[in-house]
C-alpha cells in the first residue's frame, strides 16, 4: 500500500498550522537525549531526515524545552502534557496557554505515564481546544479509545502499556486491536484520526499499522533510545513512504 505524505488531510482552528497525515510523532519523554541541549540536538536531525524524505514528523517535548525547540524547528510541536486548569493559584501545574504562547501547536493528554480520571481529559480536551491546540488523547485499550473518541480529539493514539518500550510492535502483536479501534472511533467520531504506538522499531511495523487503518505513530524508545538515532528514523520514516 502506498501513502502519500505532505497530503494535507486535517485542519485545525485559528492559529494553529496544518498537520499532515500519515505522521510519526516522537515523544521525547524525559530520556537523557530526549531534553534540553540534547533534545534541541535531535529535533535537529528529525528535522533534515524530514525534510530529506518529505515525510510528516511533530515531536513531543518535555514544556521546559517548548519556546527553545519551537524557535528552532518548523516540524509542529506538542507538549507533552497539560492540566486542566485555567488562570490562577496553580502553582506547578501546566497551563494550556502558557504551552502555546511558549510555540507548541497540541498536546498530548492522558499517556500512560500520566494517567488521568475521565473527567480531567474531558476537561483537558476542552480547555486545549479553546486555546488552540490540536489534541492527541492517548489511550490504552478499546474500550478507553472508544470512550475518548467522543470527546473529540484531533487524534486517539492507542498504545497497550504491556508493548510500550518492548521489541513487539503493537501492528505486530496486537493487529486486532488496531484495525477495531480505527473501526469504533470512526463509527463515534468519523474526523478524529487513530495513531498507534507500542514497541514500533521499523518500517515494516509502521507500514504495517497503516494497512490496518491508523493515520500515524506515536512512538519514543524505537527512535530516543536508537544507537543510531538518524538510521532508525529513515528506516521508520520508510514505512510512510
Amino acid at each position: 500500500m502506498n501513502h502519500k505524505p505532505l497530503t494535507i488531510l486535517t485542519s485545525f482552528p485559528l492559529g494553529i498550522e496544518m498537520i499532515a497525515t500519515p505522521i510519526i510523532i516522537v515523544n521525547y519523554k524525559t530520556y537523557e537525549k530526549g531534553y534540553g541541549k540534547n533534545a534541541l540536538e535531535l529535533t535537529r536531525m528529525l528535522q533534515k531526515v524530514a525534510e530529506d524524505t518529505k515525510a510528516n514528523v511533530g515531536i513531543a517535548v518535555c514544556p521546559t524545552d517548548i519556546a527553545v525547540i519551537a524557535k528552532e524547528c518548523t516540524l509542529p510541536v506538542f507538549s507533552q502534557h497539560i492540566d486542566p486548569i485555567g488562570f490562577g493559584s496553580h502553582t506547578g501545574y501546566i497551563l494550556p496557554e502558557a504551552v502555546k504562547e511558549a510555540g507548541a501547536v497540541g498536546t498530548l493528554i492522558n499517556h500512560s505515564e500520566h494517567r488521568l480520571r475521565l473527567a480531567d481529559i474531558e476537561e483537558c480536551v476542552r480547555r486545549a481546544k479553546e486555546v488552540g491546540l490540536v489534541t492527541c488523547v492517548c489511550t490504552n485499550n478499546l474500550e478507553t479509545s472508544r470512550a475518548a473518541s467522543v470527546l473529540s480529539p484531533d487524534f486517539v493514539a492507542v498504545e497497550p502499556p504491556e508493548l510500550i518500550g518492548g521489541d513487539i510492535s503493537v501492528s505486530k502483536a496486537q493487529p486486532e486491536l488496531v484495525s477495531k479501534t480505527v473501526d469504533a472511533v470512526k463509527a463515534v467520531s468519523p474526523n478524529v484520526k487513530v495513531l498507534c504506538g507500542a514497541g514500533v522499531k521499523n518500517g515494516e511495523d509502521v507500514k504495517k499499522a497503516l494497512e490496518l487503518g491508523s493515520e500515524g505513530i506515536l512512538l519514543a524508545s524505537g527512535i530516543v533510545k536508537a544507537k543510531d538515532v538518524e538510521a532508525a528514523t529513515r528506516d521508520l520514516i520508510s514505512g510512510l513512504i
